[in-house]
């Protein structure tokens, strides 16, 4: 049984309604570098890591779906109040017609979320590294976004995602360290 709160990870506001901004966004909702192919490339992978380092990638899957919740807040307080022309000037046309202003999982191209995203190799250290390039690629993604934003109260909830993406990027390159350690030591039977 769940017991929800309804209170995101850290505050969502939007200044104004902007869908072009929301149209940058959804590369993150469901981008193939996007908070959802993060979450269940890492809950994924967790079950062929070694127990040393499972909990991160459990942790930070789940966070990553926090991470999602906010995306999605941030997309629908961008469009809520758009008109159906604001929609269609902002490249968000095709969505309109398809989901009306629901949120759907696609990039910021239109082209819907595909479990070809979601990477696992089964090597610990190969989807290590893997998550590591994720993580930097959610980084600059986010960055590139703030750059193209001129609503601050936006870009504070931003910038918060880039720098948990900073943190993951740091703990994932800790765990490879571990379990590269762990593969010299010596084992005694």
């Amino acid at each position: 049984m769940w017991y929800y709160e309804k209170k995101l990870q850290y505050p969502v506001r939007v200044g104004t309604c902007n869908p072009m901004l929301a149209k940058f966004l959804i590369e993150q909702y469901g981008g193939a570098d996007g908070e959802l192919a993060a979450a269940l490339r890492y809950l994924n992978q967790r079950y062929t890591i070694p127990d040393k380092v499972v909990g991160l990638l459990n942790d930070i899957g789940t966070e990553e779906f926090a991470h999602l919740e906010m995306i999605a807040t941030m997309v629908y307080k961008l469009t809520k109040d758009a008109t159906p022309e604001q929609l269609k000037a902002a490249g968000l046309g095709d969505h309109y017609v398809n989901h009306d202003k629901a949120l759907f999982y696609h990039d910021a191209a239109g082209v819907p979320f595909t479990a070809s995203y979601i990477q696992a190799k089964g090597d610990p250290i190969a989807d290590l590294y893997e998550d590591i390039a994720a993580e930097e690629k959610a980084r600059a993604t986010y960055q590139w976004i703030i750059d193209m934003s001129d609503d601050p109260d936006l870009n504070d909830g931003l910038k918060y995602l880039r720098e948990r993406e900073i943190v993951h990027s740091q703990r994932f390159r800790e765990a490879v360290e571990i379990l590269i350690e762990d593969r010299t030591t010596k084992k005694v039977f």
